[in-house]
């Protein structure tokens, strides 16, 4: 894969206006090649095993896989803990396997991972389960910073810096879980106060709920997420991030402008969104990269990725 990053040549812009040295795009090719290639090179990691699985609940999807900071090793300081929700659409045929390689990634960087597992579709090709998704990422993220002292030990996990990170469905599912103190106070995902978190790292999130449909993402996974068109209006209001500002959480977005799995468009009226509530997300566009680099340890993109946790880690 050529590198998406490893010149200041080509500064693209920022939804807030700045600029991130990126690169420029890469050499023009067959953009079906160049997208089969990406997810080729995503999925072909073999599965990085976690030093300690736990359970949050009763249910086999009810579980996180737990990973220890390598820098943590004789006597050094405990690693951040980042918490990772995998994507796939919501759709059961996608576990959190698949970014395992991508946990131990960020591990090799001395962060503790927590690499959640959920309730996604009953099967075939149905998208999420309702209200089952959303109780689980819920439960799993009140319950993980417990979880992770138990699984890796306080020498190993700083539970007072916490990132949240997930890509495409995982992305929305972590900027959600950043805003449960946004959602109305009879809403059984309601937190009380806000989460403790240093903030969110979204990787090609399907951020603005009204741009994903418009632009039909995922073959009309949001509304089947939500138990179908005819109750989205109704469920739009608990789920959306896009309608769930401000947060008061710091919020990064890293996409790559050649996504064509969820457009660039999706996170930009997120942004919009963003900024209209008074709050700034810091959009990196990453030029010449489409939807799986970000989470693809052979790829430059995901080294973008793991400074962007560092930068709201430390």
């Amino acid at each position: 894969m050529s590198d998406p990053t490893s010149s200041s040549d080509t500064i693209p812009a920022r939804a807030d206006g700045r600029a991130d040295a990126v690169g420029p795009a890469s050499a023009p090719r067959d953009r079906a090649e160049r997208i089969a290639a990406e997810e080729a090179s995503a999925f072909s990691h073999a599965p990085v095993p976690p030093e300690a699985t736990a359970a949050y609940g009763e249910h086999p999807d009810q579980v996180v896989d737990f990973y220890r900071p390598r820098h943590a090793a004789g006597g050094a300081r405990p690693g951040p803990l980042v918490v990772l929700l995998h994507g796939g659409a919501w759709r059961a045929a996608y576990d959190r396997t698949h970014v395992s390689p991508l946990a131990g990634l960020l591990a090799r960087h001395g962060f503790a991972v927590a690499s959640v597992e959920y309730r996604r579709g009953n099967g075939g090709t149905a998208a999420g389960r309702w209200p089952d998704t959303f109780d689980d990422v819920a439960a799993a993220t009140d319950a993980v910073p417990e979880l992770a002292v138990t699984a890796l030990g306080a020498d190993a996990v700083d539970v007072r810096r916490i990132v949240l990170t997930g890509h495409s469905a995982g992305g929305h599912l972590a900027l959600w879980a950043a805003a449960r103190h946004v959602l109305p106070a009879g809403s059984r995902w309601h937190r009380p106060v806000a989460p403790a978190l240093r903030g969110v790292v979204a990787l090609a999130p399907i951020a603005d709920f009204e741009a994903a449909l418009a632009r039909d993402v995922c073959s009309g996974a949001v509304a089947e997420l939500l138990g179908g068109a005819e109750l989205l209006a109704g469920r739009r209001a608990e789920t959306d991030p896009a309608a769930l500002l401000p947060t008061g959480i710091p919020v990064t977005v890293v996409h790559g402008d050649c996504d064509e799995v969820v457009p660039p468009q999706v996170a930009e009226a997120f942004a919009v969104a963003s900024a209209k509530a008074g709050e700034e997300v810091q959009l990196t566009l990453l030029e010449g990269v489409g939807h799986f680099p970000v989470i693809d340890p052979a790829a430059d993109a995901a080294a973008v990725v793991a400074e962007e946790i560092a930068q709201l880690a430390w």
